[in-house]
C-alpha cells in the first residue's frame, strides 16, 4: 500500500468526530464528513506507510515537527475533534496502544529524564509562564481569571489543605522554580526544604532565596526523593512530580514520603491521573516526558494503603488544567518573536503540538489531575470539616 492510500484508509475509518479536508502533497483535496471543514491537513511530502501502520502517534507527531504536516484551523481542536471519537488511534482499547516496555527510573535515569524537560532553559519558560513561575495547573475561582492570579491561589488552595503552622517543617518534592515552599516560608513562617533534580530550577530558586532574604527559612538542594535519610517533616508536598516517577517506581515513592513524614503528618500529592491504565504515548514518551507515566487514583489509593495512609480529601481539577495549558498556549504564540531567538522551528512545533494535544486531553477527558490528601496514620488535630481549605 503506498503512502497516500495509507493515509485515505485511516482517514476514512472515522478517526476524527468533526468533518476535515487533507490537501495531499501532489495537490489533491479530499473532503472526510459531510458539510463545512472544521480543519485541514497539508501534507507537505509523503510519510512512510509503514511508519503509520506501527506508530501513528509518532508518525503524526514527528511529521507535524519537521513541517511535513501542517494544520490549518485551531490545533487545540484537531486534538479534541480525535480525543472525542472512540474509534480514533488516539484513544484507547485499540492495536496502536500497547504498554511499553520502559527502562526503570533509577536515580540516574530520573535525573536525566527531568532534566531533558526542565533544562531547556529558565529563559526560555519565563517567555511563556506567569510571574510566578509555575509550571503546572492552576485553580480558577471564576473561569476567566487571569493564569497569574489561578497559580496563587492553587498554592494558597495546597497550603490551606495541608494546614500547616508556624514553625513546622514542610518538603517539597519537585519544586519547580520554588513558589509554593517560598510561600509557605513566607506567609506561614514554615521552614522549607525546597528538592529538585533540575539545575536550572535549583540556580533559580537560590537566587530568589537570595533576593528575598529567606535562608533561615528555605532550602533548596539537588537532590531525589529515594536520597533522603534522616529527616523527617510535618508536611510533604508533590506537585506535578508523580508523573516522572515511573509506574514501577510508585511503592518506592510512597515508602519515602512514609519514611519522610512524622506520624500523623499530613501530605499532599497533586498530580495527572487517568480513568484506565496505559502507558503515554511514544511521541510524548520520545520528546517530552521521558520516563513518564499517568496512574490511575486507584492505582496510588493502592500504594497509600499499604502503607497506612489515611486519605482525607481528593479533588478534580480536570478543567483547572485545561484552562491553564490554553492560556500558556496563547502565550507561547505571543511569545514567538522572541522564542526563535533561542530555539529552532522543530523544537517550537513540537512544543506547539504538546501544549494543544494535552488540553484538549484535559478538556475531553481523556487525563485528569487530581489533589490527594492524606495522613500517616490517623491524625485527630486536624479541623472536622473542610471549611478550613477554603476560608478567608
Amino acid at each position: 500500500m503506498d503512502a497516500k492510500k495509507a493515509l485515505h484508509k485511516l482517514f476514512l475509518n472515522n478517526s476524527f468526530s468533526d468533518t476535515f479536508q487533507v490537501q495531499f502533497w501532489d495537490g489533491e483535496v479530499v473532503s472526510y464528513g459531510e458539510g463545512k471543514p472544521n480543519f485541514t491537513f497539508f501534507f507537505n511530502a509523503p510519510i512512510p506507510t509503514k511508519d503509520f501502520l506501527i506508530d501513528p502517534f509518532l508518525a503524526l507527531g514527528e511529521g507535524y515537527m519537521t513541517n511535513k504536516i501542517d494544520v490549518r484551523g485551531r490545533l487545540q481542536d484537531v486534538f479534541e475533534s480525535l480525543y472525542d471519537n472512540n474509534n480514533s488511534f488516539l484513544n484507547g482499547g485499540n492495536k496502536y496502544l500497547k504498554l511499553r516496555r520502559s527502562l526503570p527510573n533509577t536515580i540516574i535515569n530520573s535525573k536525566n529524564n527531568v532534566c531533558h524537560h526542565y533544562d531547556v532553559g529558565n529563559d526560555f519558560y519565563q517567555l511563556w509562564l506567569d510571574d510566578t513561575m509555575t509550571y503546572s495547573c492552576g485553580y480558577f475561582k471564576f473561569p476567566h481569571e487571569p493564569l497569574a492570579e489561578a497559580q496563587k491561589n492553587k498554592i494558597e488552595h495546597i497550603l490551606k489543605k495541608l494546614c500547616i503552622k508556624e514553625g513546622q517543617t514542610l518538603l517539597d518534592i519537585g519544586c519547580g522554580w520554588g513558589d509554593l515552599g517560598i510561600t509557605a516560608a513566607k506567609q506561614y513562617k514554615a521552614k522549607t526544604l525546597c528538592i529538585t533534580l533540575s539545575s536550572e530550577q535549583l540556580a533559580a530558586v537560590q537566587e530568589r532565596i537570595e533576593t528575598e532574604n529567606l535562608k533561615e527559612l528555605v532550602e533548596v538542594r539537588i537532590a531525589d526523593y529515594r536520597e533522603l535519610c534522616d529527616l523527617k517533616f510535618d508536611r510533604v508536598v508533590s506537585v506535578g512530580m508523580l508523573e516522572h516517577v515511573g509506574k514501577m517506581h510508585l511503592p518506592e515513592y510512597f515508602s519515602a514520603v512514609n519514611r519522610l513524614l512524622k506520624p500523623g503528618g499530613v501530605s499532599m500529592l497533586h498530580t495527572i491521573t487517568r480513568i484506565q491504565e496505559r502507558d503515554i504515548n511514544t511521541w510524548l514518551n520520545k520528546y517530552i516526558f521521558p520516563g513518564g507515566y499517568i496512574p490511575t487514583v486507584s492505582e496510588l489509593l493502592h500504594h497509600m494503603s499499604e502503607v497506612n495512609f489515611y486519605l482525607l480529601d481528593a479533588e478534580s481539577l480536570r478543567r483547572h488544567y485545561s484552562r491553564t495549558l490554553e492560556h500558556w498556549s496563547n502565550n507561547f504564540e505571543n511569545a514567538l518573536p522572541e522564542i526563535r531567538k533561542i530555539k529552532d522551528e522543530t523544537f517550537i512545533r513540537m512544543w506547539r503540538l504538546y501544549l494543544n494535544a494535552s488540553a484538549a486531553s484535559f478538556k475531553c477527558g481523556k487525563i485528569d489531575v487530581h489533589q490527594l490528601l492524606f495522613t500517616k496514620g490517623t491524625n485527630n488535630e486536624l479541623p472536622w470539616t473542610r471549611e478550613y481549605m477554603y476560608c478567608l
